[in-house]
């Protein structure tokens, strides 16, 4: 009799393992987890965001239940608390203030050309928006998938939320920040494609020094013209300028350090984690969702391309003065895109020093899908 409890109870500990509850989709998405992870750590692609997003789809592909939604019978899984926040546009708007915290805006600032750079890169969203419509999406869905053409996963993830796409939400999280911690893989072959090696040699004049007045004024001019144009796009840009003026203000030095260090880290842990979660075996691997990965490619390319080219239509109208890389850097992937252009300039001449040019286009091009996220929200009456 005893032998046969022993046995009982082995044989129920062992149904209570994993191996008995997954699919083999999510054996695959484990597989697509440690793809990430080796990423992230052995090769360094943005390891802040690719780390916790890869962890995320590991944890939930073993164990479904952390993202078990809040029931009359149970509390919610852990993960799912942290995705709430991604859902009520907390998290998005936090990282916008990390982010203009952490940035300088004077590259932009010193060379306000740089705002049609990243304007151009923005044909990436428009490319997805009309590619989501003819593969069947909806206005509102197509809308919010179309903002991974911009590369920008917290505008995603806020627009997804404002638009009621929260369906789509985790799909769309995951695809726009795997591009983004994937910039270094995607951008170059096409930067090269599109560029000869004269025009990746070319050395861009420094920038003129840009004021203290200018930094401290810049934040709250174009809070106060956008988010009058556009107030929906208040908590994004709004944020994002805050965050800024903290750095350039000089007064509240704990309240940058917070914003750009502690805060931040914290949000990218809980947004990381949560985003990754997301991606279940029975949530991800759809018609859907591959669709929405794909075209979120497609747009990236797109927008990269786009802001390639029109670099080489400034490089001929100042004849020679602008290097066509830093049109790349008009995505919104701030600051990975400009230190692409940084590195594959370098490959061409280690001698030139692109970082500073190309983080202008990559600052508008966050300022850029925000006023488009803002954009879409107006058209649809979301407010």
């Amino acid at each position: 009799m005893e032998t046969s409890y022993v046995g009982s109870t082995l044989l129920n500990l062992l149904h209570q393992t994993a191996f008995f509850n997954l699919t083999w989709g999510n054996y695959l998405m484990i597989v697509v987890a440690c793809v990430f992870l080796y990423l992230a750590i052995a090769k360094g692609y943005e390891p802040l965001l690719l780390l916790p997003i890869a962890f995320g789809m590991l944890l939930v592909n073993i164990y479904p239940d952390i993202m078990k939604p809040v029931s009359e019978d149970a509390a919610g899984g852990l993960l799912y608390y942290f995705y709430l926040l991604d859902e009520w546009s907390i998290l998005p708007s936090l990282i916008f203030m990390g982010v203009g915290a952490m940035t300088d805006f004077g590259p932009l600032i010193a060379n306000p050309k740089s705002f049609l750079l990243g304007a151009a890169a923005q044909f990436g969203i428009f490319t997805a928006y009309f590619g989501a419509i003819a593969m069947g999406f909806n206005d509102k869905a197509a809308a919010a998938i179309s903002i991974i053409g911009g590369a920008d996963g917290p505008t995603s993830i806020f627009l997804a939320g404002k638009l009621g796409q929260v369906a789509l939400l985790g799909p769309i999280a995951v695809a726009a920040y795997s591009y983004m911690s994937l910039v270094p893989i995607i951008q170059p072959p096409i930067m090269k494609l599109l560029t000869t090696e004269k025009e990746r040699k070319i050395k861009m004049e420094q920038l003129r020094p840009v004021s203290k007045l200018e930094k401290i004024l810049f934040p709250i001019i174009v809070t106060i013209v956008v988010c009058l144009l556009l107030p929906t796009t208040a908590p994004l840009i709004g944020m994002l300028m805050l965050g800024n003026l903290f750095r350039e203000s000089g007064v509240v030095k704990q309240l940058m350090e917070t914003a750009s260090n502690a805060l931040m880290y914290i949000v990218v842990i809980l947004l990381g984690t949560s985003v990754g979660a997301t991606t279940s075996a029975e949530a991800f691997i759809n018609y859907s969702t591959l669709c929405i990965v794909a075209l979120g490619l497609i747009a990236f390319a797109f927008g990269t391309a786009a802001g390639v080219l029109f670099g080489k239509l400034m490089c001929v109208a100042t004849h020679g003065k602008v290097n066509p890389l830093i049109g790349s850097a008009g995505v919104s992937a701030v600051p990975m895109a400009a230190r692409v252009s940084q590195k594959v300039g370098a490959e061409a001449d280690p001698t030139n020093f692109l970082l500073m040019h190309a983080m202008g286009p990559n600052v508008a091009g966050v300022i850029g899908t925000a006023v488009a996220a803002g954009t879409f929200m107006a058209v649809f009456g979301i407010v």
